[in-house]
């Protein structure tokens, strides 16, 4: 069953081996965990629900304390210690477009709110209302699962917005075609999801981001239903999928969505190799992307996290001798991992090998091109977020960042970010520990994602205080060197503040307008992407 209180399904338990305890010890010191509350403590907590009775609504306390949250460090901190600031009076599941539609109206006539629920996990605060002072409605779409439509002639599916990854593309595999949307998320967020935040895949080198697979739909607004038609290109004014992507549920709720898919390649194979240190590492990131080699994917780990990676990956044994064959090839602990896929036909995935190569090797690259570890990349790509479990059991909060930026303003960036981020509670004497790749990479620039670890407080909200703290160094350092204060996990309410520096006064007005122009009485998901504009801080 799906975990109430953090990440996931409780089949899945992930643990800290010893020597990964010994590790965090030596990088935070002495930690002690918090106390957690019980599912039954939580659910004695939830108020009583104000909405009226609707066949689609669920009011029970348990139901709604399942979908009140997302995985955002604070949502995270609710979930532990069993106090929510905001509950959802209701829960509600519709199953067709016109069940939405009609719960749509009648929420308007009861001067109800509506929040979109895909899967549940959003980093960014999408989901927590704790301004709303109107009874609100969270609409869960994971029945909204089935493939309704496939042009095969186009290659256009066309899905229920609620459809979860696995179950996109095993419904697609049955007919040969792949989407090739694969965020760490994959396993639990949804298609309409993948949209209204702009997400994007972590092979998104070889298939696109959302953007570019996001053909149209059928979006549910309170001032009526808006149908967006798939075309290959058009000149005809403003494109409408552009209003949708990246919306957050701010306009709407998506109960169709059409996309562009990809017959399934013949084969993909995964490779490792090491660099000498991090700046010919991005140097050779930058020569093949910009050079157009057709990879699936690249990612390149900086000095710190390659060290990390290797440590749990690799068992203690194996990395002696791997260390020994580091200090052959000349490698020193300045050394970079990078991955990268290689996905298409066979005589594709040949002639792309070799082009790789090449270039990897005029910017040093030694010769330990190892499959296994891109085997062992493939097999932990998402379960990542399952490692915060054992880590806050051992006391260790731990949270991201991501953002995107021109190739001239990275460099500047990586070379401050880490160091900003270990230094922000230090007049506090805790320590804090980071470490930076680049997962997602263009012609133009790359995006830059930092992991970073710090001890949990005392207290639950001593804890927030010092996330907080935290979160506003990396944001402010992100706008400083004019990054986006999101590649792909959207705005929420967690990073609105922050994006009038990217958008500007004008832009930020034409938002509100759009917003306005759709949902006049700001009864959708309200406090996302343009309200908390005016906070000073993450709530």
């Amino acid at each position: 069953m799906r975990r109430w209180n953090g990440w996931g399904d409780d089949t899945h338990q992930a643990e800290l081996a010893d020597f990964a305890k010994a590790l965090i010890a030596d990088l935070i010191g002495d930690t002690h965990p918090l106390i957690d509350a019980t599912l039954a403590e939580a659910v004695e907590r939830v108020p009583e629900s104000r909405t009226a009775d609707h066949p689609l609504l669920d009011t029970t306390p348990e139901t709604r304390i399942r979908y009140a949250a997302g995985q955002s460090f604070p949502d995270w901190l609710q979930m532990r210690s069993g106090i929510f600031k905001e509950i959802p009076d209701a829960v509600a599941f519709p199953e067709t477009t016109q069940q939405l539609r009609e719960l749509m109206d009648w929420a308007a006539g009861k001067d109800y709110l509506l929040v979109p629920y895909g899967g549940g996990t959003s980093v960014a605060g999408h989901l927590a209302c704790p301004t709303c002072e109107k009874p609100r409605i969270t609409v869960a779409l994971t029945r909204m699962n089935r493939l309704l439509d496939f042009d095969k002639e186009s290659q256009i599916a066309t899905f229920g917005a609620g459809v979860r990854g696995p179950d996109l593309e095993a419904q697609l595999a049955a007919i040969g075609y792949t989407l090739g949307h694969f965020p760490q998320s994959f396993e639990l967020s949804t298609a309409g999801g993948w949209v209204v935040t702009r997400s994007s895949g972590q092979q998104s080198l070889r298939y696109g981001r959302i953007e570019q697979l996001f053909a149209g739909g059928t979006l549910e607004t309170p001032k009526g239903t808006l149908k967006i038609r798939s075309m290959p290109a058009s000149s005809a004014g403003p494109d409408l999928r552009e209003m949708v992507l990246g919306s957050e549920g701010t306009l709407g709720i998506l109960s169709e969505v059409k996309l562009r898919v990809t017959p399934l390649a013949e084969t993909e194979q995964f490779y490792t190799v090491f660099m000498p240190d991090w700046e010919s590492g991005v140097a050779a990131v930058q020569a093949m992307t910009q050079g157009r080699i057709p990879l699936s994917m690249m990612r390149l780990s900086n000095a710190t996290e390659t060290d990390i990676s290797l440590k749990l990956a690799v068992p203690e044994k194996k990395l002696s001798k791997l260390n020994m064959l580091f200090k052959l090839k000349g490698l020193t602990d300045k050394k970079c991992m990078l991955t990268f896929g290689l996905t298409g036909s066979k005589s594709q995935s040949r002639a792309n090998r070799r082009q790789a190569k090449a270039i990897l090797r005029q910017h040093g690259a030694k010769r330990v091109f190892s499959k296994m570890l891109g085997e062992k990349w493939r097999e932990g790509r998402f379960k990542g977020p399952y490692l915060r479990h054992p880590l806050w059991e051992h006391g260790i909060g731990v949270d991201t960042f991501e953002t995107a930026m021109d190739w001239s303003a990275l460099r500047p960036y990586i070379n401050v970010i880490e160091q900003k981020v270990m230094n922000a509670l230090k007049q506090q004497g805790i320590p804090v520990f980071a470490f930076t790749h680049l997962s997602h990479v263009y012609p133009q620039g790359s995006s830059a994602y930092t992991t970073y670890l710090f001890p949990v407080a005392s207290t639950y909200a001593e804890t927030l205080q010092r996330w907080k703290i935290i979160k506003k160094v990396a944001s402010e350092t992100v706008v400083a060197h004019g990054g986006t204060i999101s590649h792909q996990h959207g705005v929420g309410r967690d990073h609105a503040p922050y994006l009038p520096a990217e958008k500007g006064e004008l832009g930020m007005s034409a938002l509100e307008a759009l917003s306005k122009n759709f949902d006049p009485d700001h009864r959708m998901n309200p406090g996302v992407l343009i309200e908390a504009k005016n906070t000073t801080e993450p709530a």
